[in-house]
This record gives structure tokens, C-alpha cells and sequence, in this order.
């Protein structure tokens, strides 16, 4: 079976390092990066860190408005699909390569399997729910990390082609747990303790195109009582040097990480602020709190679970749980036991036995 894989921005190359692997021990795999992370420190260090296969395509669409950038994905991806002839399309997410993928193959009638398919926030201001919708309505195989996932499509009158796998990104961390930080010594290159400094990120752009949501998030930063290690994506490093909060030397601006240093960086911290929803699940599995700054997150069950906080950008709210916030005693099992590949992969393959009888 010949497959056509759409990758695009750095959670997507996370997820693939676990689905390529498995999938190309029995199937054929066209790995397609779209560009729309497009310089190294966001795109080929993750490729580096990861064992993840060169992408064998890259469209290089690089940075614009939503409209030019899926549109140029959207007629990169159909004249892919027209070279490549896949029997199925697969995509990670809810980025606009996500969509971009999803509608090229629907409209020639490629099959597409969605990997994290069923995940709501419920508010359609955000670029990624609508992406995510839009998806998991031209899928034909819908793949969800949770339970709550299956229930939202099953809200939305999708069933057909559904199924609860669990959640790659585990299996990824399950692997890079046994690995060796490339970039060793970053505690001491920055003159922190483990355990005694928070991992923060900001690059949704609900946080970093709002000035008054991103200076409002830089304040609090600068009133904690604590080192703040801070990987910076290049684009919102540029807006905080345009915003009118200085960060002051407690707050580490640091460049982008590769995947194994961010799991070794992310477990040694005392506490995670983030507004990223991989990180919010990664510091639930490695069983470091999280404060979430987004008003709402599609990994509820993080927030249930009492190990995920939201808190929005309102900076006394983000200070109030920096200093307060204590996860309790218990974590259950979340998300699947780090097998799901493996699952995906047996259920792409079932797509191919479905052709074959069909």
C-alpha cells in the first residue's frame, strides 16, 4: 500500500517519528513537508532528533496568511497526489497543512486518515478548530487519542471509520525517555537547578498577535520569583522585542529545541507554562504541572485530571498559579499506553483490505 503523509510543523514531525516507522515496515511511505515551519530551528532539528525520514517532497511554502499559505499548500498537495497516486492520505493535527491535506485528497477521492482526529476546544475563533473540523469531516478514517474525542464526533454525527487508538506522542516519549540530550548541560549553560526553574512556551497566535495578551503574559514572566526557561520560536521572539514589556535577565530567551533536549528540559522543570497542547500532554505523562495559558484546551482530560491548569493571559492569574498550583497525588493513565503506531498503522492497512474486497 502506498501511503502520502503530510507534515508541516514541529508536533506533526513528533507524531510521524512514530507512525513512519511502523508504517514503513509494511507499506510504502511518501513523506511530504509543506514548509509551513520552514527555517532549521523549527523544521530540521526536529528532523535531526527525531529518526524521522527526510521528507521526500518539501513544498517550502514558508510563513503568510492563512488563505496564501493553504492555498499553496492545497495546490502542492493535489499535484503530489497526482504524481504519487497514493491508496491513502495522512495527516497529523489541526495546522492548515492539516487541511490543506485533507481537502486536495477528498477532492480526487483519495482516502484520508486523520491521527488525532475528535479533538474540540469549541471555539471556532481559533485557525486550528476550524482546520481540525473541517478534517475530521473529509476523513474516512479517524483516528482518536481519547474517548472524549470519539464522543465529540459521534456529537457531530460522524461514527463511520472511527476508532480510539490513544495518542503517538507518547509513543515518542516513550522513546526519547531512554535517549541522551544532544545539547547537555543546558541546566548549567543557563545557570538553573533541575527542578527549580519553569519551562515556558508562547506561539499560538491567539497569544502572540494580540499585543495586549502577549505583553499582558511578558509581565507575568518578569514577576515570577523564579528562573523562566523560555525556547523561543524566531517569529514571536521578533513580537516580543516589539512589545512594550522587557524581559528582564530571570526570563532565559533560548533558541527553538529539538525534541529530546525539550523532554529533558520539560522533566527537570518544577512547572510548565504553555500554551502549546503537545507540551500540556507531555508534562502530564512525565508528571510535571501545568499551567495553561489559552482559555480553553482540547486536552480536558489533563485539566480533570487536576495536573493542568487554565489560566488564559490575564498575568495575575498565570502568577496566582505559578506560585500556588500543586498537582495532586494521583495521575492516571491518559492517552493510551504508547503503543498506538502500531494501532494506526493495522487500520490504515485494514483501508487497503477494504479496497481490495470493494
Amino acid at each position: 500500500m502506498k501511503v502520502l503523509t503530510i507534515v508541516g510543523a514541529r508536533p506533526q514531525f513528533i507524531k510521524a517519528a512514530a507512525v513512519s516507522t511502523v508504517l514503513r515496515r509494511s507499506h510504502d511511505e511518501v513523506l511530504l513537508h509543506t514548509g509551513q515551519h520552514y527555517d532549521y530551528e523549527m523544521s530540521g532539528i526536529f528532523f535531526d532528533g527525531l529518526d524521522l525520514p527526510a521528507p521526500d517532497l518539501n513544498l517550502e511554502v514558508g510563513s503568510g496568511s492563512h488563505g496564501h499559505q493553504t492555498g499553496a499548500m492545497l495546490k502542492g498537495i493535489e499535484d503530489a497526489l497526482l504524481s504519487v497516486r497514493p491508496d491513502a492520505l495522512l495527516i497529523y493535527g489541526d495546522t492548515n497543512s492539516t487541511v490543506a491535506g485533507a481537502l486536495a485528497a477528498a477532492k480526487l477521492s483519495v482516502p484520508v486518515v486523520h491521527i488525532e482526529a475528535g479533538l474540540r476546544s469549541f471555539n471556532r475563533r481559533m485557525p486550528e478548530e476550524v482546520n481540525r473540523v473541517v478534517a475530521d469531516h473529509l476523513s474516512a478514517l479517524l483516528l482518536c487519542p481519547s474517548s472524549i474525542a470519539v464522543d465529540n464526533l459521534a456529537a457531530e454525527g460522524v461514527v463511520n471509520g472511527v476508532h480510539l487508538v490513544g495518542d503517538v506522542m507518547l509513543d515518542v516519549l516513550n522513546w526519547a525517555r531512554g535517549r541522551t540530550p544532544s545539547k547537555a548541560g543546558l541546566q548549567a549553560r543557563l545557570g538553573v537547578e533541575r527542578g527549580a526553574y519553569i519551562l515556558a512556551t508562547v506561539h499560538r497566535s491567539e497569544n502572540t498577535d494580540d499585543p495586549t495578551r502577549l505583553t499582558s503574559i511578558m509581565e507575568a514572566f518578569n514577576d515570577l520569583d523564579e528562573p523562566v526557561v523560555f525556547p523561543v520560536h524566531p517569529r514571536t521572539r521578533k513580537l516580543i522585542a516589539g512589545s512594550s514589556a522587557g524581559l528582564r535577565p530571570h526570563v532565559h530567551l533560548i533558541d527553538p529545541l529539538g525534541y529530546t533536549d525539550m523532554v529533558d528540559a520539560a522533566s527537570s522543570a518544577r512547572l510548565i507554562l504553555t500554551d502549546s497542547g503537545g507540551l500540556q500532554k507531555e508534562a502530564y505523562w512525565l508528571g510535571v504541572p501545568c499551567v495553561t495559558l489559552r482559555d480553553e484546551t482540547e486536552w480536558v482530560e489533563t485539566v480533570a485530571a487536576g495536573w493542568n491548569r487554565l489560566v488564559g493571559s490575564d498575568k495575575e492569574r498565570i502568577l496566582e498559579a505559578a506560585r500556588r498550583f500543586v498537582a495532586p497525588d494521583e495521575r492516571p493513565s491518559l492517552y493510551g499506553d504508547g503503543l498506538a503506531a502500531s494501532l494506526c498503522v493495522d487500520l490504515v492497512g485494514n483501508l487497503e483490505l477494504a479496497g481490495q474486497a470493494g
